[in-house]
């Protein structure tokens, strides 16, 4: 089964973003219902691995904290970018939130995230585009805002790929307390 740990955003917020996935040719705009923070990747899992995540995610204490959404920006750089973001901006709890969940991840027995963790929501992936378009995006979008929400869970998903893209499934839900 093919994992990933999640937040998820408010409906309003998940709308507002949404609202602004437009204005680029040439690129593939992920649907509304999966606009969310990843905090961890985890790819491919077995049964005893999947259960050793579900053990290790159940363990993981954090108080709720609140979450920014703010700016956007491109992966891997605006000169030559594969995916459009939204930033968020959660501070040292999620930070927290997020190193805890990767404790978790490798204590199961999935190798370490190499990459340092970016909190972001990816917009899009990006094939072929034109350059001015991106360009006019970041520009248009800079200073993109929503209210502050506060983060009371996070999600075990699986993910499905499909020739549509993918389908993810809520296997497992977090709450934090504290």
């Amino acid at each position: 089964m093919r994992l990933f740990v999640a937040i998820d955003l408010l409906d309003e917020v998940r709308q507002s973003v949404a609202d602004i996935c437009r204005g680029v040719t040439g690129v593939r705009w992920l649907p509304p219902d999966q606009l969310h923070l990843t905090l961890r990747f985890i790819g491919e899992a077995d049964d005893a691995v999947n259960a050793a995540i579900r053990r290790g995610l159940a363990e993981i204490t954090s108080p709720p904290f609140p979450l920014s959404v703010q700016g956007v920006g491109c992966f891997p750089s605006p000169r030559r970018p594969r995916v459009l973001w939204v930033g968020l901006s959660g501070g040292d709890p999620l930070k927290r939130l997020q190193q805890k969940v990767e404790a978790a991840v490798v204590t199961a027995g999935i190798p370490s995230e190499e990459r340092p963790f970016s909190p972001h929501i990816t917009l899009a992936r990006l094939r072929e585009h034109r350059e001015g378009d991106v360009a006019s995006f970041l520009a248009q979008h800079a200073s993109f805002h929503c209210e502050p929400f506060t983060v009371d869970a996070f999600h075990l998903y699986s993910s499905i790929l499909t020739a549509k893209g993918a389908i993810h499934r809520r296997e497992a839900s977090y709450p934090l307390a504290g």
